[in-house]
């Protein structure tokens, strides 16, 4: 089944930008597209996609508490943020408003279309920049005291490996292409990354392996 996608936008021309591209995109389905967060909430819940682009800028009640709103309606639809801000305030907020991705506007468009798919398969697709923000955030946290899962030592050397690569910001394209391997090797990797560290994201997964 194709992935439907729905958009959330409310510059008319990237709007139509964004379906067309995903209109011609293989295995992707144009679903539904609003210029405001009050349409698409009133709308969605009738449309139910597997995927919804979202800015954050929008007239009206913003892409986040736009994101916070759909996800108690839709809790399966994955939303993906598509905007232009890439400061930390932003990226984290959205992030805890139940966002599962984020990328910016000018990102080509084919990493943005491997971007969707990756996160219908499990992933948190960031932008390389995003990413790195993500990372130094943590990096200036303080670290908490340790808790079950974290210690790195359960992962084996190429877990280890792959780990490394998420917190440098690759997506799992990227990290198959390092390591040589393919995509749904890479794919097994980090869910039993995951299962070993207990968490459920990239984000925290890259929490513990910033706090070795």
């Amino acid at each position: 089944m194709p992935i439907s996608i729905s958009i959330v936008e409310d510059n008319d021309q990237l709007r139509a930008t964004l379906a067309k591209v995903i209109g011609r995109a293989d295995g992707f389905r144009f679903a539904t597209d609003y210029a405001s967060a009050e349409d698409a909430l009133a709308d969605l819940p009738k449309v139910k996609p597997d995927v919804v682009l979202m800015d954050i800028n929008l007239p009206g009640i913003n892409g986040v508490e736009c994101v916070r709103k759909l996800k108690a309606l839709l809790p399966q639809t994955q939303v993906m943020m598509l905007t232009v801000y890439e400061d930390t305030e932003n990226i984290f907020n959205a992030l805890a408003a139940g966002a599962n991705g984020y990328m910016l506007k000018r990102t080509p468009t084919k990493e943005l279309v491997e971007a969707i798919r990756e996160m219908q398969r499990g992933g948190s697709p960031m932008t390389t920049h995003i990413a790195r923000l993500v990372v130094q955030s943590f990096q200036k946290a303080a670290a908490p005291a340790p808790a079950p899962g974290d210690d790195l030592s359960v992962l084996s050397e190429r877990e280890q490996q792959v780990l490394d690569l998420l917190a440098q910001g690759l997506i799992y394209k990227e990290i198959a292409e390092k390591l040589n391997i393919g995509y749904e090797t890479v794919h097994t990797y980090i869910r039993r990354i995951y299962e070993k560290l207990q968490v459920r994201t990239r984000t925290e997964a890259v929490a513990k392996f910033l706090q070795r």
